[in-house]
């Protein structure tokens, strides 16, 4: 007779309820193999066997002979029950500080069941829970102890995790009362001081700075110890970087107590008092000042910790505009960047040990907000995942006057991460030992798996949006709740008091000494400036521009890369086709060779790696490039197998990273801008698919990478490619809408160019590289080619890319060797340029000059007008674009150009008349437009303008 077993034994791959299922199919198939569908059956041929070996020689305890003489339908109940309650429990969790009691009355009622208390006595207590503490002895302990587990202060959500060996992890955690902390009085008393400075400190703010905003953390003290725990955790684990992302509610608390910005540099922000010599002298705190600054609740600040015997730790809150969420993708790019060792050949090597994310999010902004979503999916791919991230939810259940019935259509504001299949905490704000049992599972979790993980903080908040509104307007009934609310201080105060950990004299004693610490500070801030300056002084390297830089690269260097970049790995096989278009490449430097746009490119890539300075290039299609004019990562045609010849160079220096990233705009420039912040020695590219896709990122072009220096003293040398050009493809394929980075161009903030040479974008790129650790660096947006790419008039010539550097302005040769007979000079940028040059005839062109304004912001004034003045007999200046007349460049260009121009110059245009949409949908319609152009620049009789005063 076969023995029973002492523990069950379960089926590979399958969990929880469907063990019962499978269970069930399996008695079937031993009756009739052919019972079950196919794919099942072989299941069971392939694990049957070893099942039974589990099963040998093994003795049943006598109390659970029910488990297998029993009712097996009763048997299942019982386990699918807990299950249930695994699954369901935070349904009547005690999560929610303004509502008394539970939720749900999911967890009662065994009669739903079908089954009675003696039911659950009859199945032993490791198939119930597995994991319970030894002084749970039956299975009815077994559910009541389930229930207050999954179901008290803190609930979590986590059978959306199909990993099973995660699940496990998680499971066991849970139910073993691991997580559950064994709080001593002096750590109970230190946590109470803590929550007492949170309190403290926004009540001194209230009373001392009346009606000035500052989003206070009311509601949501227990936050800053929440975080306090992950740090530590993190700091004595090894991170040496942790970056923290967050929005404006709570910040300056964070930023008081996480960060240690000092209360007097704080207290001076409200007085609108000089700070700056408020910084500690030891150096432990970084403060960045941007010259026309933001407000206080926006500003980031660098902290360097040290715990116990380990060594300096990088503690850094981002800088973050009101675009709430956004500063979720800098901070990954940031925590990237700190991740990876960019001192060697090759991509650059990833350690996600060495820094951690930490992302506080609002609990309207984390359904409402796409931006969320987008860096969410970056958490696992290759060329940007960072090891984990501790995401907070700051839960106030309110998003500025809307209740969460208006803000999303989830249960909970968590919801969108089970998409990602990330872990959920959801954690009573009232509890802070439950907040502490919180971050120490989520820290372990993503030190044991490298993955994201959720809190969802559930408070309220004590007041309005800002302190300015009365939110008993729109919000009564939750208004009347928080008033009559006690905060988590008093109501951790008085558990210790009855606890006996301290008495009220104590606790009396603590707060004052927090309070004259807070008046002491204030009392060290200096009077406010009588007289405020109008004007914010700009720093004089940032006016003065990009110093000229000679990026020549000698021709026999530039010759050897060319070589090396051909040699591929024995035995690789590259497409027949693409293999013939590279080794064409071999003769560039052959007399009468050419140099296309792609190859000028990774020349300059290879020159820059050879000098020591690491390139990251990421889009959506990068590493072949869009229209297959890059194909710097190769696919060996038989084996599917990778390899990149810029990770071979033998002169290189440093790394090359490139990746595929995904269809995401704002998160994946986010993430590049935060990258090149972090590691500002590193070129940092972001390529569009087609430029004007760019437009899904605008709020970071707008907050950070235009104004990131002039708000907070920010500097980035960020390149972005945008490929631009009107080729008859429609409207969302031609315009890169240079006009709106235009529109944001001042103060020398960034470079805007529209190349029309293979030889420019070498010298730019090396120019770009060049300035990245000087104080003149700036972003650099490029509106790149399609069609041109491989357009002979643009591949250049190999004494371009070694001698000379970038040129502001491009004279077309041939033209203009005549000054007294030039009458029209005809500016234009980018591919019409190149139209313009494919129609010059050899005809008599002496009355024509052609000027190809390369470098559109800064506008070359100076050198415009020293050509211009070249030419006494000259009679118009006309500008030439291919977009409409209310997009592409002329509103920028026109009044500099009458600037540059003689005063009794005429400056004219020609190009599209003004539309709404940027360019024709029909090709056809497109060539004549585009013809018309062209003619009208170059013959002589027209005086520009064709708009004729239309919208």
């Amino acid at each position: 007779m076969k023995k029973p077993v002492t523990e069950r034994t379960e089926w590979p791959g399958f969990y929880g309820a469907n063990q019962g299922y499978v269970e069930e199919l399996y008695e079937l198939y031993l009756q009739d193999q052919n019972a079950v569908d196919p794919e099942m059956k072989a299941y069971f041929e392939q694990n049957s066997k070893k099942r039974m070996s589990a099963n040998q020689d093994v003795n049943f305890p006598k109390s659970t002979a029910a488990y297998t003489s029993g009712n097996p339908a009763k048997i299942a109940a019982v386990l699918r029950y807990a299950d249930y309650i695994r699954s369901n429990g935070h349904l009547s969790a005690n999560i929610y500080p303004l509502q008394s009691g539970s939720l749900d009355t999911v967890l009662e009622g065994l009669e739903k069941w079908g089954l009675a208390e003696e039911d659950l006595n009859m199945v032993p207590v490791d198939l119930i829970c597995p994991s319970a503490p030894p002084a749970v002895k039956t299975g009815k302990e077994a559910f009541e102890y389930l229930k207050k587990v999954y179901s008290s202060t803190i609930a979590y959500e986590f059978e959306h995790v199909n990993q099973l060996d995660e699940k496990e992890w998680l499971r066991n955690k849970v139910e073993s009362g691991a997580l559950i902390p064994q709080v001593e009085d002096e750590r109970k008393i230190g946590l109470f001081e803590r929550l007492a400075e949170v309190e403290n400190f926004e009540k001194y703010l209230h009373r001392t700075f009346v009606g000035q905003k500052r989003f206070s953390i009311e509601g949501l003290d227990a936050m800053v110890p929440l975080l306090d725990e992950v740090i530590a955790g993190a700091v004595n684990n090894g991170v040496e970087t942790i970056n923290i992302g967050m929005a404006h509610r709570g910040r300056l608390n964070v930023l008081a107590h996480v960060l240690g910005k000092p209360y007097e540099m704080i207290f001076a922000e409200f007085q609108h008092a000089p700070n700056k010599e408020l910084v500690p002298s030891e150096g432990s705190i970084g403060i960045n000042f941007g010259w026309t600054g933001d407000v206080k609740y926006h500003l980031g600040i660098d902290r360097k910790i040290k715990s116990g015997t380990t060594a300096n730790a990088r503690l850094t809150l981002a800088n973050n505009p009101s675009h709430l969420e956004f500063a979720g993708a800098v901070v990954e790019g940031f925590t990237r960047a700190a991740q990876d060792d960019r001192n060697l050949p090759g991509n650059a090597k990833y350690d996600p040990v060495k820094a951690m994310a930490i992302l506080i999010h609002g609990d309207a902004a984390f359904p409402g907000q796409g931006i969320v979503a987008e860096t969410l999916n970056l958490s696992r791919l290759h060329g940007f995942k960072t090891g984990g991230t501790v995401h907070v939810i700051a839960n106030n259940t309110i998003g500025f006057t809307t209740e969460s019935m208006d803000s999303r259509s989830t249960r909970y504001a968590s919801d969108l991460a089970k998409g990602y299949e990330i872990p959920i905490i959801h954690v009573n704000a009232d509890d802070p030992e439950a907040c502490l049992m919180a971050a120490r599972l989520a820290f372990e979790y993503r030190k044991t798996f490298g993955k994201d993980f959720l809190i969802d903080l559930i408070g309220y908040r004590r007041f309005g949006h800002n302190e300015m509104d009365e939110p008993m307007t729109t919000n009564p009934e939750m208004y009347k709740l928080v008033h009559n609310h006690p905060t988590v201080k008093e109501l951790y105060g008085k558990k210790l008091v009855s606890q006996g950990v301290f008495t009220e004299e104590k606790r009396a004693e603590i707060e004052d000494k927090i309070n004259s610490t807070l008046k002491a500070a204030n009392e060290k801030v200096p009077k406010a400036e009588k007289e405020v300056k109008r004007e914010p002084d700009i720093p004089e390297v940032v006016e003065m521009g990009i110093p000229r830089i000679n990026t020549g690269v000698p021709a026999e260097i530039l010759k050897k890369i060319n070589s090396d970049l051909l040699k591929w790995p024995e035995g690789f096989n590259v497409f027949n086709k693409l293999a013939k278009i590279l080794q064409r490449r071999q003769d560039a430097f052959a007399e009468d060779g050419k140099i296309d746009w792609g190859l000028a490119e990774t020349l300059a890539f290879a020159s820059i790696l050879q000098e020591g300075t690491p390139v990251r290039l990421t889009g959506q299609d990068s590493e072949r490039g869009t229209f297959a004019q890059r194909n710097l990562v190769l696919h060996d045609s038989n084996s599917g197998e990778q390899f990149s010849p810029l990770h071979t160079l033998p002169d290189a220096r440093a790394s090359f990273s490139i990746h595929n990233s995904p269809l995401s705009e704002a998160a994946v420039v986010g993430f590049e801008y935060g990258y090149n912040v972090f590691a500002p020695e590193t070129l940092v590219l972001w390529e569009a698919q087609y430029g004007d896709f760019a437009n899904a990122a605008q709020v970071l072009f707008d907050q950070f990478v235009a104004a990131g220096r002039a708000k907070w003293g920010q500097k980035s040398g960020l390149v972005m490619l945008l490929p631009h050009g009107y080729e008859g493809q429609g409207p969302e394929h031609s315009s890169g809408r240079v006009e709106r980075f235009l529109t944001l161009a001042a103060e020398n903030n960034w470079t805007v160019a529209n190349l029309s040479s293979a030889a420019q974008y070498f010298h730019i790129l090396r120019r770009q590289a060049k300035i990245l650790k000087q104080e003149s660096v700036r972003p650099l947006v490029l509106m790149t080619p399609k069609s041109l790419l491989r357009n002979p008039l643009v591949a250049a010539d190999p004494t371009q890319l070694t001698e000379g550097s970038f040129e502001p302005i491009f004279e077309q040769p041939g033209l203009g060797s005549k000054p007294e007979q030039v009458e029209r000079v005809v500016l234009c940028s980018g591919k019409v340029s190149i139209d313009i040059a494919e129609q010059l005839s050899g005809e008599d062109n002496d009355w024509l000059h052609v000027l190809r304004v390369e470098e559109i912001y800064p506008f070359p004034l100076n050198e415009l007008k020293e050509i211009l003045g070249r030419y006494p007999n000259l009679k118009e200046v006309v500008w030439v674009q291919e977009e409409p007349k209310n997009m592409g460049a002329w509103t920028f260009v026109e009044p500099r150009i009458n600037e540059a121009a003689p005063k009794e110059i005429k400056v004219a245009y020609i190009g599209r008349r003004r539309r709404s949409s940027p360019a024709e949908g029909d090709p056809n319609t497109h060539k004549l437009e585009q013809a018309r152009i062209v003619r009208d620049a170059l013959t002589k009789t027209n005086r520009g303008g064709n708009d004729n005063g239309r919208n």
